[in-house]
């Protein structure tokens, strides 16, 4: 989904303790636009967190209950949910393939989530996800699915 399919364009709110060094970091990197991310059933109402783009591609977004939704490849997805780094999105029909989600509680979920949204950020950037998968297999070994 493009952006503007999101809802009225707005900048983005200040949010969190725990979700603002995130947002920061990632509006901080180059080709980052960032706008209000709505809440779903009151679209241009009611703020519910943070959009991040690269571009036309959706990098993720932060909600404001603390869930880091990322926009990543199947094969990224995979990769992260097979080493316990994220969750498949709940609401992962087709047109949500691949996304995966984070709950995000603690100071240390913190850098997690700015991690992850890092690692998908690099995708965007065209570094191959053989790279990434291999580099979350070396950093994250004994947590890989038996």
């Amino acid at each position: 989904m493009t952006l503007a399919e999101k809802g009225p364009l707005a900048p983005v709110p200040t949010l969190g303790a725990l979700l603002e060094p995130i947002s920061q970091a990632v509006q901080g990197w180059p080709g980052i636009v960032a706008a209000t991310h709505w809440d779903l059933f009151r679209v241009g109402e009611k703020v519910d967190g943070a959009d991040f783009y690269v571009g036309d591609h959706e990098l993720g977004h932060l909600h404001l209950d603390g869930e880091a939704h990322l926009a990543t490849s199947p094969a990224l997805g995979r990769a992260l949910v097979s080493h316990g780094l994220a969750r498949p999105l709940r609401w992962g029909g087709a047109a949500y393939r691949g996304w995966t989600e984070f709950s995000i509680r603690t100071a240390a979920d913190a850098a997690h989530a700015t991690w992850l949204f890092q690692l998908n950020y690099q995708r965007l950037q065209g570094r191959p996800e053989a790279e990434l998968v291999a580099e979350i297999a070396s950093r994250h070994p004994a947590q890989a699915a038996a």
